[in-house]
């Protein structure tokens, strides 16, 4: 009976965590996105309320990238930690007609946004400052864009890098040198 307890553990232990159910839109819905309005300002007032970055992620309907991200780096404990404890998560459609705000005010649909700060790839992940230019679209104030699928290791230091505020002197150490050293320090093979 022991045994049995200890493969059942075991068992449950190794069964991969569940990815983010899917939405009337085709995009993934993981349970750590934020449903607003989709006013960015508004979103950017209430993640600092929070202590909390600002992150946009935009997706589109059968993206293989999105899925690949929902299902094998945004599980990972380490980057689910830092999205639902550092970070604020707002998914855009790439080809969506919602009506958002954008940070300097001008409302506009989904892909419209999109298309303004020069969105090409899904996903693509777009980091807030601390502070917010009132007078500036999202695209042109972000201090990082991460378009594409990576794994959890370079998620996870995308974020941490960010939060960190690492951006802000990149003069000795930009973010593929941080990267790099984080490959190092925890040795894990994670090197994409």
């Amino acid at each position: 009976m022991k045994h049995l307890i200890g493969a059942l553990v075991a068992l449950v232990m190794a069964a991969p965590v569940m990815a983010a159910e899917m939405g009337d839109d085709g995009l993934h819905k993981a349970a750590w996105f934020r449903d607003t309005f989709k006013d960015l300002q508004e979103d950017f007032a209430e993640a600092q309320a929070e202590g909390k970055r600002l992150l946009v992620i935009v997706e589109q309907r059968g993206c293989l990238y999105c899925r690949d991200m929902h299902e094998k780096t945004f599980p990972d404990p380490r980057v689910n930690a830092m999205l639902t404890d550092r970070y604020f998560p707002v998914q855009i459609n790439l080809h969506g007609d919602t009506e958002i705000t954008d940070t300097d005010g001008e409302a506009l649909s989904e892909k419209e946004a999109a298309r303004r700060w020069g969105v090409l790839f899904t996903p693509t992940m777009i980091f807030f400052p601390t502070e917010l230019d009132d007078s500036q679209p999202a695209g042109a104030q972000a201090v990082a864009i991460m378009p594409g699928a990576f794994s959890p290791g370079t998620t996870l230091d995308l974020l941490t890098w960010v939060a960190e505020e690492r951006y802000l002197d990149q003069s000795e150490e930009d973010f593929q040198r941080y990267h790099a050293r984080m490959i190092r320090e925890r040795d894990d093979g994670d090197t994409r």
